[in-house]
């Protein structure tokens, strides 16, 4: 639950907009959060980071379960020659904080390509202002 008001708090902070009614409590909010009708992932600080959170749409579109998917180097959710371009956008969103409209092609366990639309990135920083990771959502995709 922590976790989940992490991304909460700083997606609202920096966007505006909050994931799920903002009249929720912590509980109910993660909750409403993980069985969500968008996706929403994030991954760690590591040097090679890791995901350490999605929410039920995004492990269905992965195709993975819960285990699986937070031992998963992020930069594997997209295909080889898309990954130029996602580090470019996560070079970016480091920078400044956040980006909207993000688009890019993942690729699930069983290797069924997605194109994402209009993702949100944002940086993620623990209760002492310290980067924390990253964090994406997004409501629209298309399997291709």
């Amino acid at each position: 639950m922590d976790h989940v008001n992490l991304l909460r708090n700083y997606f609202l902070s920096l966007t505006r907009k909050d994931l799920v009614d903002p009249g929720l409590g912590d509980k109910e909010a993660a909750k409403n959060i993980f069985h969500a009708p968008f996706a929403v992932v994030s991954h760690d600080t590591s040097k090679d980071p890791i995901f350490n959170y999605a929410n039920q749409t995004a492990l269905n579109l992965f195709e993975m379960g819960w285990e699986e998917f937070v031992s998963l180097p992020s930069r594997l959710s997209a295909e080889a020659l898309d990954r130029e371009e996602r580090a470019r956008l996560l070079n970016e969103v480091s920078t400044k904080g956040f980006m909207d409209h993000y688009s890019g092609i993942r690729i699930s366990k069983s290797g069924k390509r997605f194109f994402m639309n209009k993702a949100i990135v944002w940086n993620l920083l623990d209760k002492n202002g310290l980067y924390y990771g990253q964090a994406a959502t997004f409501n629209e995709w298309k399997l291709l």
